[in-house]
Order: C-alpha cells, then structure tokens, then sequence
C-alpha cells in the first residue's frame, strides 16, 4: 500500500545555535509510510557518523522488507511483520555502529539514539532506543508517546525526582540505552491506534531540553494546517531559547484511514469505492 496518499511528512533537522556540526540525522519514506529519527554521540564527527549509519541502513532495510510482506501481516509469534523487522534490523543496526566503532579508532565510543514509526493498518509500531522522542496530538490531547530510556527518567519513576527538578537537572544527557555502545540492545516496541487527525512529532531532544511541552504541543494546534510552517517554528522556539544541541523533528499528519486490505473481498470491495 502506497502511504503517501494518507499521509503528510515534513522532516527538518539544524545544526541549532551553539554547535558547529550536526549529529543528528533523520529520514522518511512516505511511500512505505515509516520515518526514522537519530541523535548521535561521540567525539569529532563519531556521532554524526553512528546517526548516519543507523537512519540509511535502518531504513534501506525496512523499505525491503515492506516490499516483501506488508507490515500489518501477522507472523505465527503474534506479532506483526513490523514488530518483528523493527526488533531485528534495530538490532542489526547496532551490531553494525558497535563493529565500526570497535575497529575504528577515530570511532571509538560513538553510538546514537533512535526512534521509529512504522504506520500500517491504522496503527504506528513504534520502535525506540535512548531519549530521543515520539509525541502525538489527537484533537486537544497532547502526549508523549515514547518513555525516555534515562537516568533522568529512573529517577523520576523511583520517586527520586519530581518533572519539574528533571527539567533543571544537569544529567539531561545520561541514556541507559544507545545504539552501538554494546555488542547487544535492547528496543523497546510497541502498537498505537491511529486516527485521522492524528498530528507524530518525532524530536531529538535539542527541541524537548529547549520548549516546555505544552508550547510544544500549542504549537502543534495552532500550525498543524501548515506542516513545513509548524516544523519551522518549532525549531525556532528551540533557537531562540538558547539552540544549544543540534534539532531535528518529523512531522506526520494522518489524513484519512488507512486499513490494510484483508483478502480478495476487501480488495474488490477496495476497486469500487
């Protein structure tokens, strides 16, 4: 299924005010209806090099093997083929980052964060790893989609730290988890309902660090009719409060249903609609 006609992608990423290269690095195939977003680290241009990595092979791999089966078909496990892709060519993915970084020393301790959405059936499979972010507005109701793999976060949950004292806190940037730090690790996957309506915003966290959430999520009411607009100002507002790591979003906007189509009769059904 060509999602392109379904969807609407904007994506955009900037160096932001106060770094000179970008490390981050961000890709989407419309058509295949996935986007892939990663916020590298490292030394020298190492990081710029992990992001790169994981967004080109990510998504070479995952455009293959929608070509091959549709996302939304169930496996014998349960799951869906796009569970079951994300887990294994995220994995893949951080092999490939770790051996490079291992035989490369210009490498050496580069790795990346990475979120991404695969939309299918009239749901988004969302795979992640670190702190990189996947928000949705649905009508007025604005939530963060995706749990911060964190130091940040662990306080938070064990009661150690309120939100508010996260916000201020210096170990914004302590992950627990990273793309090709460790031979192997974990993804966190899971299934969300899709409505038309439905507003993605995938960010690096030079955007969440900079804009309170609820401006984030103002923003998004407000310019969600103009995507390319809502990206621009969003990046903006992380600028103008100080731009201090590079910024990258994906914006996804659902326009209509998009059910997959379920044997002979659907398709007919499909050719007269």
């Amino acid at each position: 299924m060509d999602m392109s006609a379904v969807l609407e992608v904007v994506t955009r990423s900037e160096p932001g005010m106060v770094r000179t290269n970008n490390e981050d690095a961000v890709m989407a195939n419309p058509v295949s209806g996935f986007a892939v977003l990663a916020d590298g680290m490292g030394g020298y241009n190492a990081g710029e090099v992990a992001s790169g990595m994981a967004t080109a092979l990510l998504g070479e791999e995952l455009e293959k093997s929608f070509l091959q089966r549709e996302p939304s078909n169930k496996e014998t496990s349960g799951k869906f083929w796009a569970e079951v892709v994300l887990e294994t060519e995220m994995a893949r993915v951080n092999g490939s980052i770790y051996q490079a970084a291992q035989s490369q020393p210009q490498y050496s301790g580069m790795g990346t964060t990475l979120v991404v959405g695969v939309f299918h059936d009239n749901k988004v499979t969302v795979g992640h790893i670190g702190d990189s972010r996947l928000y949705r507005l649905r009508g007025e109701d604005f939530q963060q989609i995706t749990r911060d793999h964190s130091l940040l976060q662990e306080q938070i949950d064990s009661g150690l730290i309120t939100i508010e004292q996260a916000r201020h806190s210096q170990n914004k940037n302590l992950v627990t988890r990273a793309v090709g730090i460790d031979p192997e690790v974990a993804a966190e996957i899971h299934n969300h309902e899709v409505f038309p309506g439905d507003v993605y915003l995938f960010c690096s966290d030079g955007l969440n660090d900079m804009v309170e959430d609820d401006e984030i999520a103002m923003t998004l009411g407000a310019l969600s009719a103009n995507l390319e607009l809502c990206a621009t100002q969003l990046i903006q507002m992380a600028n103008d409060n100080g731009g201090r790591d590079n910024v990258s979003v994906i914006l996804v906007k659902v326009k209509e249903e998009f059910p997959a189509a379920r044997g002979w009769w659907s398709r007919l059904l499909a050719l007269f609609k």
